[in-house]
């Protein structure tokens, strides 16, 4: 079948141009472009050098609320518009601005292109005005600026919580050996508390899951050797690392020396929701096992006692206790409001 003649060139733009064969309507060509323009929610506003309107196509709110095609703007966004196209008629460059509109539903955003009509002459005969809306696409820029502020923030908080664990598994290490083996436990306990934020898009962890992954993570069934009890608050992130990591010693020690050391141990955790002296409400979580009266225990001040009554209460702002004494090992943590949601 023999095709259709149709010439191409380029226009002042450098844009090329397919001319149409003689047979075809430019009927056609102008509805097809009138869809074009309505699908991809253009607004075109064509002027004379007076600025009367001549044409308009698919002008939408705010353009289509003048008679004159600039539609209801603030006044110094009026004025931008209007002294860009009296720029374009004197010069016949084209310019380009963003426009912002206060609407009922919030501020909305819009590209304006203003672009002058040469005759043959080369005379301005006239200003082409494109609107088209970027409302959405600046608010997805927005949002995603905002979340790399926020992974770069908690980026550099999980940064200062690893070297502050590798100081003090350093200090109270008695060898490489031993450094290595305390700090990759460690470091894994705070991946495992970090899958859960992650998994959460970034909100946090529940408790309960949070303590059953860290006992679980040492070979024993969560569900014979855990006892939970009590409230199950929404922790956020910064609360579910620090919490985690001191699952993590407890559970660590356990599986040492306590309750978990032994087939048919088990350790007890129970979270209270409580009115805090502030009037807020805090959470007060126990941690409790037995642990034997020939463990010693009593008195040993390692990484992960100074972990448990200092590193995770002052990074939390709440208190904590550990009490080791007469075969039972307690571990007391208050944490405000401020670091969980209630569900």
């Amino acid at each position: 079948m023999r095709s259709r003649a149709r010439d191409t060139k380029k226009n002042e733009r450098g844009d090329e141009v397919i001319a149409l064969h003689p047979a075809e309507s430019g009927m056609q060509l102008g509805r097809a472009l009138l869809h074009a323009l309505h699908n991809a929610g253009i607004s075109v506003l064509y002027q004379d050098r007076d600025m009367k309107t001549v044409w308009a196509r698919n002008m939408r709110a705010p353009w289509a609320d003048s008679s004159e095609g600039d539609g209801i703007l603030p006044p110094a966004q009026a004025d931008r518009i209007g002294a860009a196209k009296r720029n374009v008629v004197a010069s016949g460059d084209p310019q380009r601005l963003e426009i912002g509109v206060p609407m009922e539903d919030g501020m909305r955003w819009f590209q304006v292109w203003i672009d002058a009509d040469h005759g043959e002459a080369g005379d301005v005969q006239g200003v082409v005005t494109t609107m088209v809306e970027t409302t959405e696409q600046r608010r997805r820029e927005q949002t995603l600026t905002t979340l790399l502020r926020e992974v770069t923030h908690r980026s550099k908080n999980l940064l200062a919580i690893i070297q502050s664990i590798a100081t003090q598994t350093g200090r109270y290490s008695d060898s490489i050996g031993d450094f290595l083996t305390r700090f990759r436990g460690r470091l894994q306990s705070l991946a495992s508390s970090q899958d859960l934020v992650t998994s959460s898009n970034w909100r946090g962890a529940a408790l309960r899951e949070l303590v059953a992954g860290q006992v679980g993570r040492y070979g024993t069934d969560a569900s014979h050797s855990l006892r939970f009890r009590g409230a199950n608050p929404y922790l956020n992130p910064n609360a579910a690392l620090h919490i985690g990591l001191a699952m993590h010693e407890l559970a660590v020690n356990s599986v040492s020396y306590g309750a978990l050391s032994r087939p048919e141990g088990f350790v007890e955790v129970t979270a209270v929701l409580d009115t805090a002296a502030d009037g807020g409400i805090a959470l007060s979580l126990t941690w409790a096992e037995t642990i034997g009266t020939d463990s010693n225990q009593e008195g040993k001040k390692r990484f992960g006692s100074v972990a448990l009554e200092r590193v995770v209460p002052s990074s939390l702002n709440g208190t904590a206790r550990l009490e080791i004494a007469d075969g039972r090992l307690e571990y007391y943590l208050v944490v405000p409001h401020g670091n969980f949601e209630t569900e």
